[in-house]
């Protein structure tokens, strides 16, 4: 058996307009197993991002708002917990790797500045051991003259070395939970790499639990253990790498599956890359059945009208649709 580390349950999240309120996360539930990789995927818009969010209460009220559901870490679930002890637990017990590095680190104060204010604000380290420390941190993510590095500004670095900077810095406090949001978005292939190989590594040697969000399918298999498949705010198939990549089960997984290009140039001259047509439900708009019909292939009458629920097909397979 493995050890949950995180369990959310039921989880809804809703944003509000002056004319009608956006529906962003639809009663999702699932748990983050200790020492894994649990992948995020889904088109833009599907909810991935503000689903992770709201694991650290990030959702800006108003407009956003959780509604309702649990996140069950450490025995105590985190949507009840009072302001000071969200300070407490985000950085130190789960940290974030924000999507654009390009932003999320401050542009004038130096990069040792930055995780030396991390160091002390959840340790009891003194000031010159959070800066010996800064210096170890850099070594470990892989970062060429660290000492150098820390007396620079974020914009004298690359975007790769901001990202390993910011990686850097969520590893500070040695969280239990990393959740990475597009940790690779903007960096090229060979970084792309080097920065999926960094996170490979550090979850082997701490057996940290990373939530990792993406859209590049290609980045869940290189690293990823665990699939969730996000549409329209549900999850509608998840599985290991192996159960999605193997034998997907949902109409819109396939889909998902069959738009990427492959590497072999017989097969591209035999197919074309395959599009899911139609769009995406509109946030305010509420299905009784389920969300993927109109853009469905195989969809039947019933699938407009009862909303199918996720359900095992096999010990680690999961999938919400009636066709299977």
């Amino acid at each position: 058996m493995r050890t949950t580390e995180l369990l959310v349950k039921n989880l809804k999240v809703s944003f509000s307009t002056p004319k009608k309120e956006l529906i962003a996360v639809r009663g999702i539930s699932y748990q983050l197993y200790q020492g894994e990789i649990l992948a995020l995927v889904g088109e833009s818009g599907c909810g991935k991002t503000v689903s992770a969010l709201s694991i650290l209460r990030l959702i800006q009220e108003p407009p956003g708002k959780i509604n309702s559901g649990e996140i069950i870490f450490g025995g105590k679930d985190l949507l009840t917990l009072k302001k000071k002890e969200l300070q407490d637990l985000r950085g130190k017990d789960i940290a974030m790797i924000f999507q654009d590095p390009m932003t999320s680190l401050n542009p004038v104060l130096t990069i040792g500045e930055q995780i030396v204010e991390t160091i002390l604000r959840h340790t009891v380290l003194s000031r010159k051991e959070a800066k010996e420390k800064s210096f170890r941190l850099l070594e470990l993510v892989e970062i060429s003259s660290p000492k150098e590095k820390l007396s620079q500004y974020p914009h004298q670095l690359s975007g790769g070395m901001r990202q390993r900077v910011m990686i850097a810095i969520a590893l500070s406090c040695s969280p239990r939970i990393l959740i990475a949001d597009e940790p690779t978005t903007a960096l090229d292939v060979l970084i792309q790499a080097q920065i999926l190989s960094l996170l490979k590594k550090i979850k082997n040697e701490s057996q940290m639990s990373i939530i990792l969000i993406t859209h590049d399918l290609g980045v869940v298999a290189e690293v990823a253990e665990r699939v969730m498949v996000m549409y329209a705010g549900e999850i509608v198939e998840s599985g290991s790498v192996s159960d999605i990549f193997r034998s997907p089960r949902h109409p819109y997984t396939i889909g998902l599956l069959e738009s990427i290009p492959t590497l072999d140039a017989t097969q591209q001259k035999k197919s074309k890359l395959r599009e899911i047509s139609g769009t995406v439900p509109s946030l305010s708009q509420v299905t009784l059945g389920c969300p993927f019909y109109s853009r469905c292939s195989v969809a039947e009458t019933r699938c407009e009208v009862e909303k199918p629920q996720l359900k095992k097909t096999s010990q680690t397979h999961s999938v919400s649709c009636w066709m299977h």
